[in-house]
């Protein structure tokens, strides 16, 4: 395998966007406003809706975190995955209620299909356009060729489920069948015959929805028969984005209850005095570190890639990225509640924000389990 560079391929250049994305963070999405924004209404029997801010969606188009891992030949900046990695980290620490991750997993399918209508798409990425994948079906795999879309040419029928910020975006990257094999389509969300109906989920920072389409007109981004390897070679770059976005959210849970277990006093001595609640913390600080080694690991074996050995040793990292992910996320979650106490599962209190960002992304293209029994196949062989 192509050796990797010690520091994951993470420069000054890299730095800087990470650093520049902490600190837009900690000025526009704060715990109080993204709770204000988000969580102003604790009913139970609410409407379904799609709140974001989308001025600050203009603004980190301007910063260029779009255009951040688009190849400079469709007008981005040409950077590496772990670029985008480092922005999923810092928009998973702030639960960032916006298209962003959805766009940068769309940018890396695009980047697979080697299309001159994929360069254009890719350069609408860069301008901002925000997109998302609508690719599962309505069992909820997201398997190449697993689809409940049928293409007669480039004219679509049938439905998308679990879409991402399917009400966030302006276009969807449509799988569907063909007697040709799958082949990817470009649909805008506007188009005639495209009805989006959302989902109610736990996660307030995110809308989910499923898309039918009827007689919808589309653009032909991979041929009837690519369409399966243009999906399973973005695949890893997906699975490590959404486990950089649990590392984030991560680091935010384990952070701000080490700081309550410092300030809240019991048995006249703070909460974080006491083994019971220490030992833990420690635990979950070793998980998340582990769980960020794997995910850029896993970012910078896609990025030095040369061959297609090295293309499968990367994939078997993402795999071991998001089976830790989704430990880790569970566990980050589950001690940050406990150890708030009787405030901890409050709706005033902050943390379940990030508990439940971490419970969507758990089951986001695969939980632990899943992710456990491809390593099993990759390393073992499948069963017969």
């Amino acid at each position: 395998m192509t050796e990797q560079p010690k520091n994951f391929g993470f420069g000054e250049d890299e730095t800087m966007l990470k650093d520049s994305a902490a600190k837009f963070f900690a000025d526009n999405c704060s715990p109080d406003k993204l709770h204000g924004l988000v969580a102003e209404d604790p009913n139970i029997h609410r409407s379904i809706e799609c709140i974001w801010d989308k001025q600050l969606w203009q603004q980190i188009t301007e910063l260029g975190w779009t255009a951040a891992c688009v190849p400079e030949e469709a007008g981005g900046l040409g950077m590496p995955l772990v670029a985008a990695v480092a922005i999923a980290e810092e928009a998973g620490k702030a639960a960032f209620p916006s298209p962003l991750i959805s766009t940068m997993i769309a940018s890396f399918v695009l980047k697979e299909c080697h299309s001159d209508a994929a360069t254009k798409a890719l350069g609408d990425v860069a301008s901002g356009v925000p997109m998302t994948l609508a690719v599962t079906n309505k069992q909820g795999s997201w398997e190449p060729g697993d689809t409940d879309v049928a293409a007669a040419g480039t004219t679509l029928n049938g439905t998308a489920y679990f879409v991402q910020d399917a009400q966030k975006c302006d276009q969807f990257i449509v799988s569907a069948t063909t007697p040709k094999g799958v082949a990817l389509f470009l649909v805008d969300a506007n188009a005639a015959g495209v009805s989006i109906t959302p989902d109610g989920i736990i996660d307030l920072t995110r809308d989910q929805a499923h898309v039918e389409f009827k007689n919808v007109e589309a653009i032909e981004l991979a041929a009837p028969g690519t369409g399966e390897e243009s999906l399973a070679s973005a695949l890893p770059a997906i699975q490590t984005i959404i486990t950089a976005d649990m590392v984030g959210a991560g680091e935010w849970l384990l952070q701000t209850t080490v700081d309550y277990s410092t300030t809240r006093v019991q048995f006249d001595r703070p909460l974080g005095f006491f083994q019971a609640v220490k030992h833990p913390l420690v635990n979950v600080m070793l998980e998340i570190d582990r769980c960020k080694s794997l995910a850029y690991n896993a970012a910078c074996a896609l990025d030095v890639a040369e061959s297609q050995s090295d293309r499968d040793e990367a994939a078997k990292f993402a795999h071991m990225a998001k089976a830790n992910g989704g430990e880790m996320a569970a566990f980050s979650s589950s001690r940050a509640v406990q150890f708030h106490g009787g405030i901890g599962f409050t709706w005033e209190c902050y943390v379940h924000l990030f508990f439940k960002r971490q419970m969507h992304n758990q089951m986001l293209f695969g939980d632990a389990k899943y992710h456990r029994a491809k390593l099993a196949d990759i390393l073992i062989g499948k069963a017969a």
